[in-house]
């Protein structure tokens, strides 16, 4: 968002409408809001009431400047609790339940409003992204996957319809396999997923993420020459990508997408060129080094891959830091130096210990403590 929409002169006019706050998740500075606004990922916008510092909205993923435009209109509604139309107030009342992480009722709400929109309702799609991520919280994969093959389709082709195939995708493919309803909703919103790959007007990380669903779609049924054949297709849309970048910042937006590709290819090597150049480009950011330890590490380059994460690790703070302790230790347990990936390990549980409480990834560190574990001392 940083670097392909917020860059958009379109949205200098809203410069004065809104007081904007940027806040820095990983800074342990900031952990208490962060824990009070209820951040579960990134990036994640909020619309605050300005009387009650409630959150009046709540969106979770990219935006075009166009869409983020139309969020910034709903998120005012969802503050005044009213709109304009019976379809605009349904939706305000929907997103405020949604911002209380009320996903049940919330879903309850959109769903109304879907059936208050007028044909050609330009909110439409904005809708059903946010009707299917509230049924994706509520756990209800069977009916987020439902509505996804009946409202999708007849999305405009756009952003809004490849969020949709997508999120629906998603809901499917998590489903368990002895789900009768699974295959049927996979088979019909995967070729969907798959015309999102073409539409230019597409943000390029929501598609270069449909790309690694498909690719991982295809692993799971044992198809490896269709995942090999999609992860050279996505290889070709990040050089393409990256050859139109306007700045490094655009450039390097994509480098994680490009790691996990080069990976699907069985050829970490290929991206490795990327993320030199990123790390030559941006010294002080400490995510091309840590990429590149990963990359250097399934070469068997263990030496470069330590450095590497050495690197990162004198740069990176707050919760993302244990991401590049974890990768270390993988690193050592490679190399067959399991005393050097418990010391890792062991390290990685001290720095955790020492962040803010809201800030300690609870799941994970219990995988660490699992994997030490199971290391020894």
């Amino acid at each position: 968002m940083r670097s392909f929409v917020f860059t958009d002169a379109a949205l200098e006019r809203q410069a004065g409408r809104f007081a904007w706050l940027s806040i820095d998740g990983e800074n342990s500075g900031n952990a208490a809001f962060v824990d009070r606004l209820g951040v579960t990922g990134y990036p994640t916008f909020f619309i605050l009431d300005g009387a009650s510092g409630n959150v009046a909205l709540r969106w979770y993923g990219s935006l075009t400047a166009a869409e983020f435009e139309h969020l910034l209109d709903d998120g005012e509604r969802a503050v005044s609790a009213r709109g304009g139309t019976p379809a605009e107030t349904a939706m305000a009342r929907a997103d405020r339940l949604a911002a209380q992480n009320k996903a049940v009722d919330a879903a309850a709400a959109y769903t109304e409003t879907l059936a208050l929109a007028p044909p050609g309702w330009p909110a439409r799609g904005r809708a059903v992204v946010s009707l299917l991520d509230a049924l994706t919280k509520a756990g209800d994969l069977e009916k987020c996957a439902a509505v996804a093959g009946r409202e999708t389709p007849g999305l405009e082709r756009g952003p809004s319809f490849a969020v949709a195939a997508a999120s629906g995708l998603g809901c499917a493919a998590g489903a368990p396999e002895t789900a009768a309803w699974r295959a049927p909703a996979i088979a019909a919103l995967e070729p969907l997923v798959v015309e999102s790959l073409d539409l230019a007007n597409v943000l390029g990380d929501d598609r270069s993420s449909a790309y690694q669903s498909l690719i991982e779609l295809r692993q799971r049924r044992g198809d490896e020459a269709g995942a090999k054949a999609m992860a050279e297709r996505w290889m070709a849309f990040l050089d393409a990508s990256a050859a139109g970048a306007k700045s490094v910042e655009e450039r390097a937006s994509l480098d994680g997408h490009r790691v996990a590709c080069a990976l699907a290819l069985g050829d970490p090597g290929r991206a490795v060129p990327a993320l030199e150049a990123s790390q030559r480009d941006l010294p002080s950011d400490y995510n091309p080094p840590a990429r590149l330890a990963v990359l250097y590490r399934e070469m068997g380059r263990y030496d470069d891959s330590l450095a590497a994460s050495k690197r990162a690790l004198d740069m990176a703070y707050g919760a993302r830091k244990l991401r590049i302790f974890d990768a270390r230790a993988d690193t050592y347990t490679k190399m067959g130096d399991a005393a050097g990936a418990r010391r890792t390990l062991d390290e990685a549980l001290r720095y955790a210990e020492t962040l803010p409480e809201p800030q300690r990834p609870k799941a994970f560190l219990a995988t660490l403590k699992k994997k030490a574990a199971a290391i020894g001392s």
